[in-house]
């Protein structure tokens, strides 16, 4: 695209040459001719040999190359990555080795590859790509648009909604881990018969596992990013445009309500609740029941992050003061004999 083009369609101020080519995007540091790249904080030390900068709107820094302006240089850039390095698009093709139930109803312009299996009574939209050795269960439904990467299990009866990306290894709809106690008899498995329904452009990382609900329905919303090795155990429900990042586990019957920020490594008890727009911090510990209000979270058990902080700060001082606490005895029984 010609720097004029990117302008306009990022609705940028552009300063330069308007007709130079750009071909990719580029990190600040490697980016070279054709290339664009962004700058969120002016700094006159730093170089690039970018054709072009995104810069912010009150970027006033010298510099030899264009420069685009605009409110938010990296969300500019990341719109801009997507034109310029769109997914790659399959041809429309079944692969011989594929096994497709007669019953299923398939869209137009597919990609199905090689080993994939689709169930009985399932629905696959208009150009979705089910890549190598993904296995779609009975009465499933996906959308359009979407990309079921290798390997992908999708148990019977879920739903998938338009533009959702499931990458490779995730599971979606395995049972979910629930028994009752039966004495000296052991376990007796608590039916997990219900589904799955995850909303339009969600993301799903690989090697997560999003369970089934009980009797119910585990739900993800519209929007909702998760990355790789996360589990969402049965009936936990998830709002919309929620980001949870790697290695959290989610216990049963959990709400996460929309536009929530979950850490790595976080985990929930289970029935908690996080209300809308809260921040919990890597590696805290959210016990069952518990409501996360509005806010930035953090520590075992959860807490708001300046309480969190406090307490820190008090053990960080525990040594000074046992020290402290050893030379006061030590002065009262010198006085004492």
């Amino acid at each position: 695209m010609k720097l004029a083009e990117i302008a306009e369609f990022l609705q940028g101020k552009l300063d330069g040459d308007g007709n130079s080519e750009i071909l990719r995007v580029a990190s600040f540091e490697k980016a070279s001719e054709n290339e664009i790249t962004f700058l969120e904080k002016a700094d006159n030390s730093n170089q690039t040999n970018a054709s072009c900068l995104i810069v912010h709107e009150n970027f006033d820094a010298k510099i030899s190359i264009p420069i685009i302006k605009v409110k938010n240089p990296k969300l500019a850039f990341a719109k801009i990555a997507v034109v310029l390095h769109p997914p790659k698009k399959r041809e429309t093709i079944t692969h011989k080795t594929a096994i497709v139930s007669a019953s299923a109803k398939l869209g137009k312009g597919l990609f199905i590859g090689a080993y994939v299996t689709i169930g009985e009574n399932s629905e696959i939209g208009d150009r979705t790509q089910v890549r190598a050795g993904a296995k779609i269960g009975d009465n499933v439904k996906i959308g359009a648009n979407c990309t079921i990467h290798p390997n992908v299990f999708i148990e019977d009866n879920c739903t998938i909604g338009n533009n959702t990306i499931l990458h490779c290894g995730a599971v979606i709809g395995a049972d979910g881990f629930g028994y009752v106690r039966d004495g000296a008899n052991g376990y007796v498995k608590f039916p997990q018969i219900g589904t799955v329904t995850i909303g339009d452009d969600v993301e799903i990382g690989a090697h997560t596992c999003v369970d089934r609900g009980a009797l119910g329905e585990t739900r993800i919303g519209n929007g909702t990013k998760i990355d790789n090795l996360v589990q969402i155990a049965h009936n936990v429900q998830i709002g919309k445009r929620v980001v949870i990042a790697s290695q959290t586990g989610i216990s049963g019957s959990t709400v996460i309500e929309d536009d929530c920020v979950i850490g790595g490594q976080v985990g929930f008890g289970d029935h908690a609740t996080v209300k809308s727009g809260a921040v919990i911090g890597s590696q805290a510990g959210v016990l069952p029941g518990k409501i996360v209000r509005e806010g930035v979270w953090w520590g075992t058990p959860v807490q708001p992050l300046d309480e969190y902080k406090r307490q820190n700060a008090h053990v960080k001082g525990l040594a000074r003061l046992k020290e402290e606490v050893k030379e006061i005895k030590k002065r009262l029984k010198e006085k004492s004999e």
